[in-house]
């Protein structure tokens, strides 16, 4: 026991800028969520990317679905196992804490969010907004670019530059398949993926603070 206590989940060069990012964030999901509220139809922007993206061949549903299934039940679940195994083979089980609260929290807030929303999609039992799928995927690559920045001891500007670039191709991805599979309105991807940036630093805010408070119990 070295008496050092294990390094946060949120590395300290990267607080200035999340908590303004997460807020901005929020900002957007509630937007969002009041532009589209009870709508059951795609709005202008929703139509002109929908209509890039229809007509996608064989080849590239065969990838959304791949990419689709990496938020399933099953998908998920495997995606949270690999990530808290190789957090706590890395000794960082703060890391892993942040996995299993950040992606459940995130869901959980989409969840929540849906019949606030009212938002629909292909008839009325199909709550669209946010995309929970664009959520997951986001708060997952989100919580290993932190991961990343605290080992590599990145600074400011470099450690926000992976956590956007992260949460960005992988909010992308998801959110193509999502909109190419025509499960969500590209505006739900878009409101999953700031569901994402707003709630993960803040859960893993949480998971520093209730680290913090078991160090000074023990002692």
């Amino acid at each position: 026991m070295t008496g050092r206590p294990a390094p946060g989940v949120l590395p300290a060069a990267l607080r200035a800028w999340l908590g303004p990012i997460a807020a901005l964030a929020a900002l957007a999901v509630v937007v969002l969520g009041a532009l589209y509220a009870e709508d059951g139809e795609p709005g202008t922007l929703d139509a002109r990317i929908w209509a890039a993206v229809d007509g996608a061949g064989p080849p590239w549903r065969s990838v959304a679905l791949a990419v689709d299934f990496l938020g399933e039940p099953v998908g998920s679940a495997m995606l949270v196992i690999a990530a808290v195994t190789g957090c706590l083979l890395l000794r960082r089980p703060g890391a892993a804490a942040l996995v299993v609260t950040g992606a459940g929290l995130t869901v959980g807030t989409t969840t929540l969010l849906k019949p606030l929303v009212g938002r629909t999609i292909h008839g009325d039992d199909n709550l669209s907004y946010p995309s929970g799928h664009t959520a997951f995927v986001t708060a997952l690559a989100l919580v290993m670019a932190l991961l990343a920045t605290g080992r590599l001891g990145l600074g400011r500007a470099a450690g926000t530059a992976l956590v956007l670039a992260a949460a960005l191709v992988a909010g992308a991805a998801m959110g193509w398949a999502q909109v190419a599979l025509g499960a969500h309105y590209p505006t739900d991807a878009l409101g999953g993926w700031c569901t994402a940036l707003a709630v993960t630093p803040a859960a893993a805010w949480l998971v520093d603070r209730m680290a913090d408070t078991v160090r000074r119990r023990r002692h």
